[in-house]
């Protein structure tokens, strides 16, 4: 059975705010304009400086975006790979990858901060993979940036995949880096 909604997977998730909604869906339609050469039409966005940035990101990192906001919701399961079981942080990055874009990555957080390059926070795009020291070990725990300070991740035990801000103190104070593995 199809699914007869034309809306991104994304916009069907309360949990995400609106204005992230938003700010995605113009951000895959700047990059259906982008390939498709129409750069007339991305030049009246509202935000020039944000239609700007956008326009540079990568169209191959739209797709990871867009299907790291489809496990929205799917609980947290240490060790897990799948969304029928649960995903942990890694599984849910691992999974991500390999369907949205065909990249098969390692199964640790730890193991994927050695590959792609590095990015300074302050230049993070969405699709960066971001890591965190959340058991006392560095680069114990991994998401997708998204944009706007915010990434998707498999938190916890009893949790479920979700947003987070990446300038929360408790995510700030832990951050180990990022690396681009899409460029």
């Amino acid at each position: 059975m199809t699914d007869s909604n034309p809306m991104p997977a994304f916009t069907r998730y309360p949990a995400v705010p609106a204005r992230l909604r938003r700010i995605v869906l113009a951000w895959l339609t700047l990059a259906l304009l982008a390939t498709a050469n129409v750069p007339a039409l991305a030049s009246n966005a509202p935000d020039r400086t944000r239609s700007a940035s956008m326009a540079q990101t990568p169209t191959s990192a739209y797709p990871l975006v867009e299907h790291a906001f489809e496990h929205l919701g799917v609980r947290y399961r240490r060790g897990g790979t799948s969304p029928e079981s649960g995903l942990d942080c890694s599984g849910l990055v691992q999974r991500v990858f390999r369907n949205a874009a065909g990249i098969e990555l390692p199964r640790t957080a730890r193991e994927m901060s050695r590959l792609g390059l590095k990015v300074d926070r302050n230049a993070l795009q969405p699709g960066d993979l971001v890591f965190f020291n959340t058991r006392r070990n560095a680069y114990s725990h991994v998401g997708i940036y998204i944009g706007e300070g915010r990434f998707v991740h498999a938190p916890s035990s009893g949790g479920v995949v979700r947003v987070e801000e990446i300038r929360q103190k408790y995510w700030a104070t832990r951050f180990n880096g990022a690396r681009r593995i899409v460029s």
